[in-house]
């Protein structure tokens, strides 16, 4: 599977080619094209920006025109914010990098243009295209940064060809206490409530006892959080006998 090729036409600062490389080396993707950089190549701009990308920039091909740089591919994306005269299909950059995915896995070279800063792509630029990806931005305020823009759609490529889960719990080195010791940590709170005398009236003593169990198992507690509280009981009590000798 060839990762898509993601085309940079007319950039006009190499500031923003540099740091769509990195955009770009951020989500796995390495195969840029550079179409008629208005400040020539290579740009040493463009190498400070990418910080640590360079090999993209070093990789990268440019061309005199957009024609040339998708003249190997067999499916290309124009990404616009702007509205078009024209009848294609428009993508979100979601559904675009999904079927992007499909062409690669059956053998097929994918590009994507992404237009110059002042004005993104021109009609010309995206009549070559075989669709259009269209950001739902705020219509006031549609223009992208030309890396932001190629960071969202390397996002939205990692996120079709890597599994990931929604939610990862992390546990710093610990993990879930059992039943049996958040069981033992509702026997020392008792302990000490009781000792306080905390559970009065006699007639709600069963029920504030069960809310708090009940409080102890849902908190999903780890076991080094079972004993900074084991600690914590202790502390309390120790002071306390210390303050009734004096």
């Amino acid at each position: 599977m060839i990762p898509p090729a993601f085309i940079l036409v007319r950039p006009q600062m190499g500031e923003n080619i540099g740091a769509a490389a990195r955009a770009m080396l951020n989500f796995g993707l390495e195969r840029m094209r550079i179409v008629d950089p208005r400040d020539g190549w290579p740009n040493p701009a463009a190498v400070a920006l990418a910080s640590g990308a360079g090999r993209v920039l070093d990789a990268a091909g440019v061309y005199g025109s957009v024609q040339t740089a998708i003249a190997d591919c067999d499916f290309v994306f124009a990404t616009t914010a702007r509205g078009r005269e024209l009848t294609k299909p428009i993508y979100s950059p979601e559904a675009a990098m999904a079927h992007a995915r499909a062409l690669t896995a059956a053998g097929k070279k994918v590009g994507v243009l992404f237009g110059p800063e002042r004005a993104g792509l021109e009609n010309d630029d995206v009549v070559q295209a075989n669709a259009i990806v269209t950001v739902p931005v705020n219509p006031d305020f549609a223009s992208l940064n030309l890396a932001q823009c190629v960071l969202l759609m390397g996002y939205e490529w990692r996120r079709q060809t890597e599994v990931v889960p929604a939610i990862v719990q992390e546990m710093a080195r610990t993990e879930f206490a059992s039943a049996v010791e958040v069981e033992k940590l509702g026997d020392h709170f008792e302990e000490r409530l009781e000792a306080a005398g905390f559970f009065f009236p006699a007639a709600k003593v069963a029920g504030m006892k069960a809310s708090l169990r009940n409080m102890w198992s849902r908190l999903g507690l780890t076991r080094a959080e079972v004993q900074t509280f084991h600690g914590m009981l202790r502390q309390i009590a120790f002071r306390l006998r210390e303050q009734d000798k004096d």
